[in-house]
């Protein structure tokens, strides 16, 4: 469901532009707001989210989807961790669907989908890596990178349960905004895929805004 924000981008705690193929890692404490802006239109943002106190908590696209019945994220849905309780809840979209269940680019589908030349190229899941490995602070290992959520991603379901890869539903400015229902840490690939036309075959960078 598309609804604005009441939010204002000068009033932000903190902003923080993410180039593509970089990531964003911060925490958000309970109560507070993350907006992920899509600068030029057609990007998509590779999210996971993770319980602040115990990292081995982390979201669920299971749980999410089952419990909201539906299989795309938007104003109103709230996302449960593979325990079951809440993390965030989206209070706010202007793009109006974000998917989880395709999944996050990695070396290894790079390889299978695309080329076997294709499997060096930067992806997602690289850069999750660095983030944690530049970040121990934070406690994320190898084993807790698990479901992410593909904000402005368009993956439309076949009528024979497949996925596909289309052009992406998002344009440039628009928004999801997110409250954590409890301290949760905040880890983004700006995705760098050029393989597939979620971002247009043209990677760009997305702002990050957080408010108390």
């Amino acid at each position: 469901m598309l609804k604005t924000s009441e939010l204002r981008r000068k009033h932000a705690h903190t902003r923080s532009t993410v180039g593509a193929g970089d990531y964003y890692i911060a925490r958000l404490k309970a109560g507070r707001t993350v907006r992920i802006r899509d600068l030029q239109g057609n990007q998509a943002a590779d999210t996971l989210f993770f319980d602040a106190k115990d990292p081995s908590q982390r979201y669920s696209a299971v749980d999410t989807i089952r419990e909201q019945g539906n299989l795309y994220l938007s104003t109103g849905s709230t996302l449960l961790s593979n325990e079951g309780n809440a993390l965030l809840e989206i209070v706010a979209d202007t793009c109006g669907r974000h998917d989880t269940i395709g999944g996050a680019c990695a070396t290894e589908s790079n390889t299978v989908r695309y080329d076997l030349e294709k499997r060096a190229m930067h992806a997602c899941r690289d850069s999750w890596m660095l983030a944690i490995a530049e970040n121990p602070e934070f406690g994320i290992a190898k084993r807790d990178i698990g479901h992410n959520i593909n904000f402005f991603m368009n993956v439309p379901v076949t009528e024979d349960g497949g996925l596909t890869f289309e052009d992406g539903i998002s344009a440039p400015g628009k928004y999801v905004e997110l409250r954590a229902c409890t301290d949760v840490i905040v880890l983004v690939s700006n995705c760098p895929q050029l393989n597939n036309p979620c971002n247009g075959y043209n990677p760009t960078p997305i702002e990050i805004l957080t408010w108390k």
